[in-house]
């Protein structure tokens, strides 16, 4: 015979169907703009202790603070704005799971399929965008309510910052490498030039492929390969390609404005011989002011994709 409770005693709760599940963590607001500064302050106390003891040991948690930091601020950002109905699950899953399998993707492909050559800029921007929006796929190959322009946007900005954090620490790795050692001044300069540079680079190309592509996803999670998302990514392939051969161009351009000929071997070396003062301040102007362009197209077509979704519009 069983004995009822005391009075007051509280009672035990049975697990069953009418207990509604645990609710997934929720980033609190203004996370992004903590992470930003502490990272930053972080990273900049990081190279001071580097510099000052010359402790090779700490070069990989420079590498990892400045490659990481502004990515994983963008998606800090995004996910409080935007994407708080997706899931934190989610959005790790892209930007840990889909930026590596982007990465790793990307360089065999580019191992077995490119050779130096004038068009190789070209193939790494296919490449690259390709192997991107085929680790977003799979990542939300069994997420099948998941479709739409603004979870699109989110969630291929993750995978493209995810991918950008790797690629980030690895050139930081190749630039502090030298015949003469450790290189700490080039690693800096690289991870903050690579850092200003981060939101307008994979994050911003991914989030518009990724948005074309929900956008297009069937109601029974199936990916539709129709003519919008296949022109989107030769479209975001194409900036990439741009964005890439900024320098090559610019030097392309001093050089038939200096009257130097048209050599196609300036454009692969990257240079000009012995340039002049004005050659110097035109390959500055075109250099810079091509990626601007590149920058402002990239923002541009991802504004006008944000304005067809009223979710997007209507978020704080």
């Amino acid at each position: 015979m069983t004995q009822s409770p005391p009075p007051g005693a509280p009672r035990a709760r049975i697990p069953g169907p009418q207990q509604p599940p645990a609710p997934y963590p929720r980033i609190r607001a203004g996370l992004w703009r903590q992470c930003l500064g502490g990272g930053l302050a972080l990273w900049v106390l990081t190279a001071a202790v580097t510099y000052a003891t010359k402790n090779t040991t700490l070069l990989p948690t420079l590498i990892l603070l400045g490659g990481f930091l502004v990515p994983v601020t963008f998606v800090l950002w995004a996910y409080e704005r935007h994407g708080r109905d997706l899931g934190v699950h989610l959005i790790l899953g892209c930007f840990l799971v889909g930026g590596t399998l982007g990465v790793l993707g990307a360089s065999v492909m580019e191992y077995y399929l490119l050779h130096p050559s004038l068009g190789m800029y070209v193939g790494v921007g296919l490449i690259e965008e390709a192997a991107k929006l085929g680790a977003l796929m799979f990542v939300l190959r069994r997420q099948t309510r998941i479709r739409g322009l603004r979870a699109g946007l989110v969630l291929g900005a993750t995978v493209g910052f995810g991918f950008a954090a790797l690629e980030s620490s690895g050139y930081a790795f190749n630039a502090a490498v030298s015949m003469k050692g450790v290189d700490l001044r080039a690693l800096l300069e690289t991870e903050i030039l690579r850092g200003v540079l981060a939101p307008f680079g994979h994050g911003l190309w991914t989030a518009i492929s990724g948005a074309v592509l929900l956008a297009y996803r069937r109601p029974n999670g199936r990916f539709r390969l129709a003519a919008p998302v296949l022109a989107t990514y030769l479209g975001v392939s194409l900036l990439h390609a741009l964005w890439d051969s900024t320098h090559g161009i610019a030097i392309w351009l001093v050089a038939r404005l200096a009257g130097a000929g048209l050599d196609r071997n300036l454009f692969a070396q990257g240079y000009i011989p012995t340039p002049s003062d004005e050659q110097e301040h035109l390959f500055t102007m075109f250099s810079v002011g091509g990626l601007v362009l590149v920058s402002l197209a990239g923002v541009a077509w991802v504004r006008s994709l944000a304005r067809r979704d009223p979710s997007w519009r209507n978020t704080p």
